[in-house]
């Protein structure tokens, strides 16, 4: 989920100057996984000195400190020429973070970490890191972020094992989630890395006096492809660190020594241990971190009790007589038996089988291990339970793609670390710019509530639609021979671009003109309430590409198989401990930061959400009888107050006032009804 990356240069091998150079370009390149903070560790003569920050790589290199700090931290505190190659060994490893465990305003949370003579950087969630700070009370825990449990169990480990690959095995043996790491120690020569998911790249020198590490292949790509080190690097010598390995490199002379996590398995020799280096944090704005254990932030019961909707004239709503649809639903007409035209224009769902599946496989299969899929993978029910499915039934090899604009939740990244590191999947994560992401947000939906049109509402979530483009492309860079996509055909909705004045098209496929349609509605909506005309106009247009017009080319999973709810909940439950939300009984959506926001606003002012034409076609295809779909839809639509607070503060708007404005406008349903 974060970029990580380290370099070990032999003594005598290389400059101050092209280290610079390369820890600078290895930054830039790790920067596309995380923006948010990022820090480096020198390992010296003398000691291992920190430097981190709370902005982003490419920011943090172009301070005038860091530059100091890095030629500083290279040459020992010498003054000699930078041209010159270092008499010393030297080791380095750096962090983009992308935040999850603990915030970036507190600096021990960010990246390196120091704990107990151990400076690490680690990409991933642990989701039991609670539960083992419990398991170990002799271990003193400081700060938030997951990744100080790792550093001291292998401190821990090491006093207990005796070896450094020892220590990692059995620290891996406790771990439950995602983790890659790069460490260095106080007291040993070496860079430790290990990952149980493979998100772990090296590449050796030509000469074999300098490694470089990333947390993706494609950055190592880019680096050996570069005419400045495409004389020191060849792209031929990139090999991954699979799931399940470690690899420990000797600063001394250079060499790997690789051995598998599992514990028991073989290990290199031993390592001994070296005298003692300091530890020093030269971070600026450092400052002193007041320690609090993370909790869930809980909605008094009766605190919002006056933005609840109006559940009664809600109920009253004339419904379909076959389905849960109400009359509220755009574009909608009821016959003489009260059946609505979503019924009578239902196209029923016929996947096309296993063995056609197993049929299409096959072509892409990848014989000796290599990826041959890319599975997006937002952390939510369905992705983990396809990318479960390619790994396991279909004994693919896929890589997990996603792209995070800000908006995927804690509990979505969770799941994510679970399903990847209990099926040693890599993850590619692509972030955005996620402060300005969330910016544009907040000023679409400022500009929303002046003129608030349900029509609109998917403009809150035109900045998540790139990840088309990226997977696109990363299917390319990776030269995957398919696309994996897990939605299902129960799931699809047409109300959002029936409020633009579009009808219902059953066949799922948009033509042009309906395409050009929502575009004019959005252009008229823009003359209208010149709000919309603000910085984020180039990145809705993007997404509007991304979503309408740029290929999907994807082999969809269900078009194939049958989706079924229970085995999907059931086997991520047992399979996986797959986390729910603790404001909902639903597994559907809750990865999602938007969802609970728009689903409150169709309901307040429509009567209906997203789970009405969920269970609507689940009805329609006999899942699900209709009472019990009024069941469930009712109670799935019930506000997700807890999820909409986060949703809130994360884009900086006022909560209560904002649901006030939306209980203000007026209403679809029938006033009479109340």
């Amino acid at each position: 989920m974060c970029g990580i990356f380290g370099i070990t240069v032999k003594a005598g091998s290389m400059s101050t100057a092209d280290i610079m150079r390369l820890t600078d370009r290895l930054f830039c390149l790790s920067e596309s996984r995380g923006r948010e903070s990022s820090g480096l560790a020198v390992f010296g003569p003398k000691n291992i000195s920190v430097f981190k920050d709370k902005i982003p790589a490419s920011n943090l290199i172009r301070q005038e400190e860091y530059r100091r700090y890095v030629n500083i931290a290279l040459r020992n505190g010498d003054s000699g020429n930078e041209t010159a190659c270092l008499p010393h060994s030297i080791a380095i490893i750096g962090h983009s973070r992308l935040v999850t465990n603990g915030s970036q305003e507190q600096h021990g949370n960010n990246q390196p970490v120091i704990k107990d003579g151990v400076v690490g950087v680690h990409n991933g969630i642990v989701v039991n890191d609670a539960a083992l700070w419990d398991k170990y009370p002799e271990l003193r825990r400081t700060q938030q972020v997951d990744t100080e449990v790792i550093m001291a169990l292998i401190r821990m480990n090491m006093e207990h094992a005796g070896s450094i690959e020892n220590a990692l095995q059995e620290t891996y043996s406790h771990l439950a989630g995602s983790a890659s790491i790069a460490a260095l120690f106080c007291d040993m020569e070496i860079m430790a890395l290990a990952t149980n998911t493979g998100s772990m790249y090296r590449c050796r020198s030509i000469d074999g006096n300098v490694t470089v590490v990333a947390s993706e292949s494609w950055i190592l790509l880019q680096l050996c492809k570069e005419r400045r080190w495409r004389a020191i690097f060849r792209p031929g010598d990139i090999l991954q660190l699979k799931a399940g390995e470690a690899c420990v490199i000797r600063l001394v002379d250079g060499e790997h020594l690789l051995f598998p996590l599992l514990a028991g398995g073989p290990c290199a020799a031993a390592i001994p241990r070296s005298a003692k280096r300091e530890i020093v944090d030269e971070s600026p704005r450092k400052g002193a971190d007041d320690f609090s254990a993370p909790g869930p932030v809980r909605i008094l019961e009766n605190e919002f009790k006056g933005l609840a909707p109006d559940v009664d004239s809600i109920r009253a709503l004339r419904r379909c007589t076959r389905c849960i649809l109400p009359e509220t639903m755009p574009s909608i007409d009821f016959d003489e038996s009260g059946v609505c035209n979503y019924c009578r224009g239902y196209q029923p769902y016929r996947p096309r089988g296993r063995e056609a599946l197993e049929e299409f496989a096959a072509r892409y299969r990848s014989a000796n291990g290599e990826t041959d899929c890319i599975v997006p993978f937002s952390g939510g029910r369905d992705s983990s339970y396809s990318l479960h499915y390619v790994k396991k039934e279909l004994k693919m090899h896929p890589v997990a793609f996603s792209y995070d604009w800000g908006m995927v939740t804690d509990l979505a990244r969770r799941n994510q670390a679970r399903v990847c590191g209990k099926l040693g999947v890599e993850h590619i994560l692509i972030s955005a710019d996620i402060s300005r992401k969330r910016r544009y947000i907040r000023q679409n939906i400022i500009a929303w509530l002046k003129r608030p049109r349900l029509g609109v509402i998917p403009l809150f979530m035109a900045g998540d639609k790139q990840y088309f483009w990226h997977a696109n492309n990363l299917r390319k860079r990776m030269k995957a021979g398919i696309i994996l996509y897990g939605g299902h055909p129960l799931e699809e909705t047409f109300f959002k671009e029936g409020f633009c004045g579009v009808p219902p098209r059953f066949d799922l496929v948009a033509p042009l003109i309906d395409k050009v349609n929502v575009a004019l509605f959005y252009a008229r909506e823009t003359l209208l309430n010149p709000d919309y005309l603000n910085s984020s106009i180039l990145d809705t247009w993007g997404g509007y590409i991304s979503y309408y017009l740029i290929p999907h080319n994807y082999l969809r999973l269900y078009r194939y198989i049958r989706w079924d709810e229970d085995v999907v909940n059931s086997t991520l439950k047992k399979e996986y401990d797959w986390e729910v939300a603790a404001d909902t009984p639903t597994t559907w959506r809750i990865g999602d930061g938007t969802a609970s926001f728009y689903n409150y606003i169709y309901y307040v002012v429509a009567g209906f959400t997203e789970n009405d034409t969920f269970r609507s076609n689940q009805v329609r295809e006999g899942i699900l009888t209709r009472e019990k779909a009024l069941e469930i839809a009712f109670r799935d639509n019930q506000p997700r107050f807890e999820s909409i607070r986060w949703y809130c503060d994360t884009i900086d708007l006022d909560m209560a006032s904002t649901l006030a404005r939306i209980q203000a406008i007026p209403k679809l349903y029938r006033q009479e009804s109340k």
